[in-house]
């Protein structure tokens, strides 16, 4: 019973949205992927494994992402006070309350007139403080959603705002570098500290209400109530307190360091990995865990001993991340500039182990940049933005190698084997670099062609390496470097096309209406013959709704009849590319995921 209800919960919130829609979808959908290891799955799996087996992918079990929440509009805020999540928006001003279980929404609080810069719950839940662009502060009462008081005076755009553990005191700061404390009896301006910079986030004590901190010019500033400066600035990107004001954390580039309030004793000190800097920071409400977004990637630290450890990489977006918050002591919630939030399951044990051989690559995926499906050998390959090429198992699902090749943040990127030799090859400075993936040395490099390439494969014989532009196709030989074939027609060759090659023919979506056409380049010539069109037996399948659907929730489709065949979790982030023979149907993901689905009968 225990198992049936975790696993129903799972399989509801993960397809929450399309199960509103259409409650068939549960059954059509939602249990023929869920994962294998699940009681459900086991339970259901005579009615379906027939039809769908997924080898690999969501099948290892639960995905850490069980609920994605998307919006039509640019969301820039969050605040989150236990089952309640407050949301404030750029577009319109107003502010959506979601219920923090199941990500549906409750309420909408409207007045402001602009962008919502800042959102903060008083420590009993029922007060809400806003700040937005529109230069207002306001307060609202959560129980009727109405306005308590509205704070003006502060004549430019209010960045961050916190009120204090009493609920007698608001402070907001602002773009022009003051920050402002106010009177929520009165609404009267108390102090008012001047600064020169841009103040970007403000927090008081949880424990004590006449302290609070500040960020401006990436300096962390501790006050009084009364406007007075209570020790020396010091440098930081970020902070937070823990729930009960007991612990704090302070970020500095990569470093982070988790203090004790009341000695300003070192409880610990660690690392992530160096980026972009660290944005966001927060404590789980049993202060054992901390999460740190580092743009779209949330790193989060098990800190229960001086020797902390990490529990996961969590790549949650393509985009940088706004907000971070822990709904409970196992549940995260990350809001992005993708319009969308996500709510995320943490675990109470380490997935980010150590690889056994340390010449091999980590288990923490990069985004996949290519995937080759060679069923004849029984492999998928996934080639990562860091230079990381993994071979996949598609009957189990495991993978067999991991390789580190010098191609890291090239852009475009693929990878096959032929001939018991594994190439990779990837475009960078105008050239075509062929790099023996096993042996680690490099082949040749080629001149690349003019203009901007969309995608680089090579071909189902591994003789040849195709490079596509957005308007011609080039191809070499990869074992002398001289070109083989040009197609220059001016076609216009679609962003999120998905090129197909099967030996030396080329096919994809070249048109700007998206018509299926190719090219055959094993004709004699350096000119290719075009290939007609035939639609195949059986469903052609393709990926859809990936970068065009505002919703961002990858769908399969019978591209001859136009009817969605099945359709992926949303849990899983863009798909960058997907193969399909038939029989096998291999994906990477920009979350560095790869999904492998087996569809013997698939419905049509």
């Amino acid at each position: 019973m225990c198992q049936w209800t975790t696993d129903s919960q799972r399989l509801i919130l993960e397809h929450f949205d399309m199960i509103c829609s259409s409650p068939s979808y549960i059954y059509s959908f939602a249990l023929p992927i869920s994962p294998s290891s699940s009681w459900l799955h086991q339970y259901y799996s005579a009615e379906f494994s027939q039809e769908i087996k997924v080898v690999k992918g969501v099948s290892a079990g639960w995905g850490s992402c069980f609920r994605t929440v998307s919006f039509y509009c640019d969301s820039s805020s969050l605040a989150c006070w236990k089952d309640t999540i407050a949301v404030g928006f750029i577009m319109f001003g107003h502010i959506t309350i979601l219920n923090a279980t199941a990500g549906t929404q409750v309420g909408t609080l409207t007045g402001h007139t602009s962008w919502i810069r800042s959102l903060a719950f008083s420590p009993d839940g029922t007060l809400l403080v806003s700040g937005s662009s529109d230069m207002t502060v306001k307060l609202w009462d959560m129980q009727t959603g109405g306005v308590v008081r509205t704070f003006e005076g502060q004549n430019d755009e209010i960045y961050s705002v916190s009120i204090s553990a009493d609920c007698t005191t608001i402070a907001s700061g602002s773009r022009g570098g003051t920050t402002f404390l106010w009177d929520i009896l009165t609404g009267e301006r108390h102090h008012i500290i001047v600064q020169w910079d841009p103040v970007k986030y403000i927090c008081f004590s949880p424990l004590d209400p006449k302290h609070f901190l500040s960020i401006s010019g990436n300096k962390i500033w501790q006050w009084d109530t009364s406007c007075q400066q209570i020790a020396p600035e010091y440098e930081g990107s970020c902070f937070a307190f823990s729930l009960d004001g007991t612990q704090f954390v302070v970020c500095k580039g990569s470093a982070v360091e988790v203090q004790r309030v009341s000695s300003k004793e070192t409880i610990t000190r660690f690392c992530v990995p160096p980026d972009r800097g660290i944005k966001r920071c927060c404590f789980s409400p049993d202060n054992r865990i901390v999460a740190l977004a580092v743009y779209n990637i949330v790193y989060v630290w098990d800190i229960t001993s001086s020797d902390p450890y990490l529990l996961q990489t969590i790549i949650a977006y393509t985009s940088g991340i706004n907000s971070l918050a822990f709904s409970s002591p196992s549940s995260l919630i990350s809001e992005s500039e993708d319009e969308s939030i996500k709510f995320w399951q943490i675990s109470t044990s380490s997935t980010d182990l150590a690889p056994a051989n340390p010449k091999s690559a980590p288990l923490a995926s990069a985004p996949v940049k290519s995937i080759t499906l060679q069923a004849k050998y029984r492999i998928a390959i996934s080639s990562h933005s860091d230079g990381v090429v993994r071979i996949w198992d598609i009957s189990t699902g495991l993978c067999k190698a991991s390789f580190q090749t010098p191609a890291k943040d090239f852009y475009q990127m693929g990878t096959h084997l032929t001939d018991g030799r594994l190439v990779s090859v990837w475009y960078t400075d105008k050239e075509i670099c062929i790099w023996d993936t096993e042996k680690e040395e490099l082949l040749r490099t080629v001149q690349g062609p003019e203009g901007y390439v969309v995608d680089l494969r090579i071909s189902g014989d591994g003789s040849t390496v195709f490079c596509l532009c957005l308007g011609s196709i080039h191809a070499w030989s990869i074992w002398t470097g001289e070109i083989v074939g040009e197609v220059t027609e001016g076609m216009y060759v679609r962003q999120s096309a998905f090129l197909t090659i099967d030996g030396l023919q080329v096919r994809g979506r070249f048109s700007i209406h998206g018509t299926v056409i190719g090219w055959d380049f094993g004709t004699l010539g350096i000119s290719p013959a075009q290939l007609e069109y035939r639609p195949r037996n059986g469903p052609r399948l393709d990926f859809i709704g990936i970068r065009e659907d505002r919703s961002f929730i990858p769908k399969v489709q019978d591209t001859v009849t136009g009817k969605v065949v099945f359709q992926l979790p949303e849990r899983l982030a863009n798909c960058s590319d997907a193969q399909w023979d038939g029989q096998y149907l291999v994906a990477g993901y920009d979350s560095g995921e790869v999904l492998i689905l087996e569809c013997n009968c698939v419905p049509h």
